[in-house]
């Protein structure tokens, strides 16, 4: 008992002092259980938990509270608080004289010194109540946090530290998830209630209501008292999300989110991912019918390379909603094709008015025929380039292909940025310039941003704390990109294949490009314009295919609402010319497509494309094709196996197979086919080779004739 006094002096003498933390120092120290996405412009893209223990929001201003909250919780915690300087010594009389006398206890403890226990582990009970010498400490902790703080500075740490409902730690938690509002906003009903949580935050139903009617004054039959009771037992009901966080970039967040209270700084605009949000999901919306559940956006700034935009994955209906569809490889459809047409144009191989001939084609590959076809089953004979690339036709893509060579077309991909083209060209074959490949949609858009660059590749940048390493590198000539750019730009050059009237169009300049994959797996809008770079992409995460979905149906819409979206103050401009591309009239013979002007690169320039005479054409051989592998079958009989030479039409030619001379050129010729490797020649009865292609027969000769077993 002596020690007990013996302390309870020192404590009131002030011999021992344990001090108090400063206001910024607790300010400081607050850590949400949020970690924060932001824009560019510091304003919240998402809310992600990342602390589980409590759920505790911003640290609020007492400016930013409501006065009605703020009046009912002095009312109800602290009746003097103004008046006192940490301790209420007539409460605290009050209460030591019930302690004495036996009596029910009453409480005694000021705001003052409830603040001071919080910031005290020292202070924290070992059972339901504090002991004497802690009281004592408290007490002295109280006096001199007043000392140190000011009056609304211990009431905004008191609002914000202490606990609600549940887990809800602080006013800014327990106003959000109890009401759906911010501090500031909460009325006077919702202010009485939260007053009467204070003293047990577990309490429930009518025993809370109940209280709230005596904050407040009222009688439990009065109207007033009504509304209370029935807003505090709402609160069970239904006490959590009254109001959902901010949820604009799930995939960034959950990529780079990771401690309580992080703020990370995107380079992204709320504005847009929010338009990009909607526009997606209410095409999505529009096309469940056809079996689309997913999609993703992305939007970039051409000259920066910063991401305006990230949205990986929407639907209400995706089965996978946590892929990030801006990541996740997809096979590309015809969206690469500006980028073989811009290789073979910068190689001298082909200018935006040469001829290709889209009819059908079989191509012998190592697997066998590639046979192409076009998007809507059709062929349109002989088109220019032009015509080609805006009207997306297959075959001229493939026989573009072939003059370039698969592997220069795959290193030019690399180059531009797809890293997931790593096989050499034997394993993609022609089907490359088709969009047999893998590819992201981060990819593709930065890809064409290329493009609209003129040629000039740099890496994309999402996070404001992240410097770009790359430097910009030229991968493409300034020539050859404009002149892709103007094809992509053309209205007039896609109307084959797509109509006059399409979601392509725009009333400005602007590049665009579809691309749907194999089997309407995936499906593409990809475009520019002088300003901004937006790609599109709708499918189904797990594969399975679309129904009656194009890229003009699928994507496009998306990609026309968020361009006219971003061009609405300002159409934009077309792109600067390079200065030493030549423009010219051409005309064709014969007149397949109208007189027009195009675009050249120096030393590819000219003023007619005539259709070469088919007697000028070099002879070559059709069948088989080069590098081909032909398998025998033992069960088929042999004379039932054979292989068909053929080559261009010529009278003065001859075969040549492995040094042997096996007949006339000009025709069709069967040939019996004997295992290994062969070279078959085209050339002059006098020895000029016009043309040599080498094959691999595998497998043994039949030797069994199923018609005549007695013949084996």
């Amino acid at each position: 008992m002596r020690g007990v006094l013996y302390s309870t002096l020192l404590l009131l003498s002030g011999a021992v002092l344990a001090d108090v933390p400063g206001f910024d120092e607790v300010k400081s120290a607050w850590r949400p259980s949020e970690a924060y996405l932001l824009d560019g412009k510091g304003e919240v893209l998402h809310e992600l938990r990342v602390d589980f223990t409590a759920r505790r929001l911003d640290w609020v201003a007492i400016e930013e509270m409501s006065p009605a909250l703020i009046g009912r919780v002095i009312q109800s915690e602290d009746r003097r608080f103004h008046q006192h300087a940490g301790v209420d010594w007539w409460a605290l009389g009050g209460a030591l004289a019930d302690y004495l006398s036996g009596a029910k206890a009453r409480g005694a403890s000021t705001l003052s010194m409830q603040m001071a226990a919080m910031l005290d582990p020292e202070l924290t009970p070992e059972g339901d109540r504090r002991s004497i010498i802690q009281k004592l400490m408290q007490v002295r902790a109280a006096l001199r946090l007043e000392e140190r703080w000011t009056k609304d500075q211990i009431l905004e740490s008191y609002l914000n530290l202490t606990s609600f409902y549940g887990e809800l730690q602080g006013i800014g938690a327990a106003a959000r998830e109890l009401f759906g509002k911010s501090p500031s906003g909460l009325s006077a009903a919702e202010s009485v209630v939260l007053a009467a949580l204070l003293p047990s935050p577990n309490r429930r139903g009518s025993r809370l209501g109940k209280r709230a009617c005596a904050i407040a004054g009222v009688d439990d039959t009065t109207p007033r008292c009504l509304e209370l009771m029935r807003l505090a037992e709402g609160l069970s009901e239904s006490p959590r999300h009254s109001r959902l966080p901010v949820t604009l970039a799930s995939h960034l967040a959950h990529a780079r989110l990771r401690d309580p209270g992080e703020r990370v700084q995107t380079t992204l605009d709320r504005r847009l991912q929010r338009l990009a949000l909607e526009a997606l999901e209410q095409q999505l919306a529009g096309l469940r019918s056809n079996n689309v559940r997913d999609g993703a956006v992305l939007i970039v700034d051409n000259p920066s390379g910063e991401v305006r935009a990230y949205v990986g994955a929407a639907g209400p209906h995706s089965n996978a909603i946590h892929v990030d569809g801006v990541r996740a490889p997809r096979q590309a459809g015809s969206t690469l094709k500006p980028f073989l047409y811009g290789l073979a144009i910068e190689q001298g191989y082909l200018t935006a008015a040469s001829l290709l001939d889209d009819s059908p084609i079989n191509l012998g590959t190592a697997s066998g025929l590639y046979i192409p076809q076009n998007y809507d089953r059709d062929f349109k004979g002989l088109v220019s380039v032009r015509t080609a690339l805006a009207g997306s036709l297959n075959v001229p893509a493939v026989r573009t292909l072939v003059v370039t060579g698969v592997d220069a077309f795959r290193d030019r991909l690399q180059s531009l940025g797809y890293r997931g083209i790593t096989r050499d060209g034997d394993y993609y074959g022609y089907s490359l310039a088709l969009g047999s490949a893998e590819i992201s949609l981060f990819e593709q858009v930065n890809a064409y941003r290329t493009l609209a660059n003129g040629g000039i590749v740099s890496p994309l940048k999402i996070w404001q704390d992240r410097a770009r390493t790359d430097p910009p590198t030229r991968v493409m000539s300034e020539e050859a990109a404009f002149i892709v750019a103007d094809i992509l730009s053309d209205r007039a050059g896609r109307a084959v294949t797509f109509g006059l009237d399409n979601p392509l169009v725009t009333r400005y300049w602007t590049a665009v490009k579809t691309g749907t994959s194999k089997d309407m797996r995936d499906n593409w809008c990809i475009g520019f314009s002088s300003e901004y770079t937006v790609g599109v992409w709708v499918g189904n995460f797990e594969g399975d295919a679309m129904h009656r979905v194009s890229g003009i149906t699928g994507a496009a819409p998306v990609w026309l609402t968020l361009m006219n979206a971003l061009h609405a103050g300002s159409p934009g401009t077309e792109p600067k010319r390079p200065s030493n591309l030549i423009a010219g009239a051409i005309s064709f013979v014969p007149s397949v497509e109208p007189r027009r002007q195009e675009w050249f690169v120096p030393g590819t320039e000219t003023n007619l494309v005539r259709l070469a005479d088919p007697g000028a054409l070099r002879p070559s051989i059709v069948s088989p094709p080069d590098g081909v592998t032909i398998a025998l079958d033992p069960d088929i009989p042999a004379d039932r196996q054979l292989v068909l030479f053929s080559t261009s039409e010529l009278s003065d030619a001859i075969l040549v197979l492995d040094g042997r001379t096996i007949g006339s050129a000009g025709g069709a010729l069967k040939w019996q086919p004997t295992p290994g490797k062969h070279t078959l020649a085209l050339q002059t009865r006098d020895g000029r080779v016009y043309d040599t292609v080498t094959f691999t027969v595998r497998g043994l000769r039949p030797s069994y004739d199923y018609r005549n077993p007695r013949n084996p």
